[in-house]
């Protein structure tokens, strides 16, 4: 109940970017007032909605992100995972920033252990796997030259990529909410 009521707390705290994000915030808001059934606890799907952290990590000297070609969502997304059951989502960035990474995560300085940004998507893939993923998104300190020990059986390549590479991406290809977060990011930096 307690990380519950922390998880309500973080989307609540989220100032959203545009009116999809309020949109999606309030969705998440309703969903955790009724049911506190919010993490996976089988594979794929179940149940559906189910929490994810993800974790953009930004190298702040040119603004780039490090984004991994997923095997099974077949693009480019920000590293992350499901939020396991009873887990603080800013315990999720942790876990899967050694898992996925092999390093240890180090928040941003101004934005914290708090979410940035949120999202609520349905799933790519086989029919009887798709399901819904409340995002709530991250963000960590890195380097273009820091050593990463990418998961290769999770992921294809791992590489960095600027804003402008990304706008100019082929949208089936990357996050679909992705340039979304970046301006919300961009906005954090020029406050």
């Amino acid at each position: 109940m307690q990380v519950h009521d922390e998880i309500r707390a973080l989307v609540e705290a989220l100032t959203p970017a545009d009116e999809l994000e309020a949109q999606h915030q309030a969705e998440c808001l309703a969903w955790l007032a009724e049911t506190h059934d919010i993490f996976r606890r089988e594979k794929p799907r179940t149940p559906s909605p189910h929490l994810v952290a993800y974790f953009l990590l930004h190298d702040e000297t040119d603004g780039s992100v490090l984004l991994v070609d997923h095997r099974k969502a077949g693009m480019w997304l920000p590293s992350g995972g499901h939020v396991e059951p009873g887990e603080h989502p800013a315990e999720t960035v942790r876990r899967e920033m050694m898992e996925e990474l092999g390093v240890p995560a180090v928040f941003h300085p101004r934005l914290g252990e708090h979410p940035t940004f949120l999202t609520v998507t349905r799933t790519v893939g086989p029919r009887e796997e798709q399901h819904v993923d409340v995002s709530l998104w991250f963000v960590l300190s890195g380097s273009r030259h820091q050593t990463l020990a990418p998961d290769s059986g999770e992921f294809r390549s791992v590489r960095w990529w600027t804003p402008e590479e990304v706008a100019n991406a082929d949208p089936a290809t990357i996050e679909p909410h992705l340039g979304r977060m970046l301006g919300k990011l961009e906005s954090f930096a020029r406050r």
